[in-house]
């Protein structure tokens, strides 16, 4: 009699096990669409290869600011641009189902979209749950025969134990496809002299941005503010994007002649 009621309270304890046990938040068990950002580049190449004029908006910081985030979508989908570039900070902890929200907002968007890693989206475990459902953190993509090249410049977040930002990658991408483009804009989370970026080097970093072509402008989020500068204070511009939780975002017409940028509020 004891086996039997014994054997009755485990089953029951089993069948409840839902109830008492959840999946880890940082357990890079990924629900729902993978790989996202070779598909999206694929898509951006194939419409927009021989395009003159590109409307790109440019997003960033999103975090858990997931209302604002939905509006911003809902923003940008009402002014027919061609894609969508999100500057990093997915999330604000980097837990697997933050991801998953923030990408389910991004996948409103009625045009193509890729997304940098940010430094929150480090955290825990976050890194491998962005390269299963993002893909590499360093990638690049034609549109227009402009080379968009997006870098992992989180640096702090590997202890500046890595080659972050990582010139050989950039080296390559010099000369990578050359034939296809004959301008630049570069896209990163943390801009130079930042807190989150390897400052020893941002002047060696400089160096290696004149060596693509015709480039253009520098891209980054995380300050969570729009700032428009001359970092360098030789003419080439920094814009900074603003976090969705401040309601405004920027969209680049690039044109065979040159660029305007516009700030959008929201």
């Amino acid at each position: 009699m004891k086996k039997i009621l014994l054997l009755g309270m485990t089953i029951l304890l089993l069948s409840s096990c839902g109830d008492v046990f959840d999946i880890h938040p940082y357990d890079v068990n990924v629900n729902g669409e993978t790989g996202i950002n070779a598909k999206q580049m694929a898509k951006i190449e194939s419409q927009f290869a021989n395009k003159t004029t590109l409307r790109v908006a440019v997003i960033s910081d999103t975090h858990l600011w997931l209302s604002d985030a939905r509006d911003q979508i809902a923003d940008v989908n009402s002014r027919n641009v061609d894609f969508v570039i999100h500057c990093g900070d997915l999330t604000d902890t980097g837990t697997c189902k933050e991801f998953e929200w923030s990408r389910d907002i991004l996948m409103n968007l009625n045009c193509p979209f890729v997304a940098l890693i940010g430094n929150h989206d480090f955290l825990g475990t976050g890194d491998q749950t962005y390269e299963v459902m993002y893909g590499k953190m360093n990638f690049s993509f034609i549109a227009g025969r402009v080379k968009f090249l997006c870098i992992n410049t989180n640096a702090t977040e590997y202890d500046y134990l890595a080659a972050i930002p990582d010139f050989d990658y950039m080296e390559e991408e010099m000369v990578k496809d050359v034939e296809k483009f004959d301008r630049t804009i570069i896209l990163m989370h943390s801009a130079p002299y930042s807190d989150q970026f390897n400052n020893n080097v941002c002047k060696a970093f400089r160096r290696y941005l004149d060596f693509f072509p015709g480039l253009i402008c520098c891209v980054y989020g995380h300050n969570h503010r729009d700032k428009v500068s001359d970092l360098y204070n030789d003419g080439l511009m920094f814009y900074g994007i603003d976090c969705a939780q401040h309601r405004n975002y920027r969209i680049f017409t690039i044109t065979p002649t040159g660029y305007d940028v516009e700030k959008i509020d929201f």
